[in-house]
């Protein structure tokens, strides 16, 4: 005798399986838990607690408040809402970290560059009111905080002998860092305001922000940097407290 199950009407046929009178009555039994739950869901009537209870599921947990990880300075949270500063570490601490690695004139050339966050790039501009690029930002920040001229463009500025090479892991705030961004060397500048980060004029489209050296983009292109001799001339904090 064909085994058979009735749901609505309808009958499934296994052929060669027997089963006697109670396994149609088990069969619908055991579907009538998902049934009530269809008809309850698409009514509106059964809340989310109750359908746990009745399926065997357990609900999702109420998430925890989460604590907060961004910073209460408001100055962090424009920044990082306009993506102006992808990392989380707020701009208070950065600065702070700046003046306590940094000699008095770098440290003055960074905040220098960081009035300019959010200006926005321009090709060939080199100041506020035009906006910048990458070399003209730096340009005009070394001019006017300590009074050295660059040249004009990137790897111009990076073959200047009147700046020094320094290697990667020697960079100090207010270094010049250089990176490939158009298949050819030194087509990009910044300047390393510390713990791992530059300030830059990146792109058409885009505004003065600070980046994350250890980003893979930048580790990849990273060409080299350059130092003011008025920077290594001056004494650092920490030496000048010996």
């Amino acid at each position: 005798m064909p085994f058979t199950t009735r749901h609505s009407g309808q009958a499934a046929h296994a052929p060669g399986h027997t089963a006697g009178p109670g396994s149609q009555r088990i069969a619908s039994v055991a579907f009538l838990p998902h049934l009530l739950v269809c008809v309850a869901l698409i009514s509106g009537l059964l809340a989310q607690p109750a359908f746990a209870q009745s399926t065997g599921l357990a609900a999702p947990a109420p998430s925890a408040q989460a604590a907060p990880t961004e910073s209460e300075d408001p100055v962090a949270r424009f920044l990082a809402d306009r993506g102006l500063m992808p990392s989380k570490r707020p701009v208070s601490e950065l600065a702070q970290h700046m003046r306590d690695t940094a000699s008095d004139i770098a440290s003055d050339l960074v905040l220098s560059a960081m009035n300019f966050l959010g200006v926005p790039y321009r090709r060939g501009g080199d100041s506020r009111e035009t906006g910048f690029d990458c070399s003209g930002f730096t340009r005009h920040v070394f001019e006017n905080s300590i009074g050295l001229i660059l040249p004009r463009r990137a790897i111009e500025q990076a073959n200047s002998p009147a700046l020094m090479p320094v290697q990667q892991a020697e960079l100090k705030p207010g270094d010049l860092v250089f990176f490939n961004t158009l298949r050819h060397t030194f087509s990009h500048v910044g300047i390393y305001i510390g713990d791992n980060k530059f300030i830059h004029s990146p792109r058409a489209g885009g505004q003065v922000r600070v980046e994350d050296m250890r980003q893979a983009y930048w580790q990849q292109r990273f060409d080299g940097a350059r130092r003011a001799p008025a920077m290594s001339a001056q004494t650092s904090p920490s030496s000048r407290n010996n």
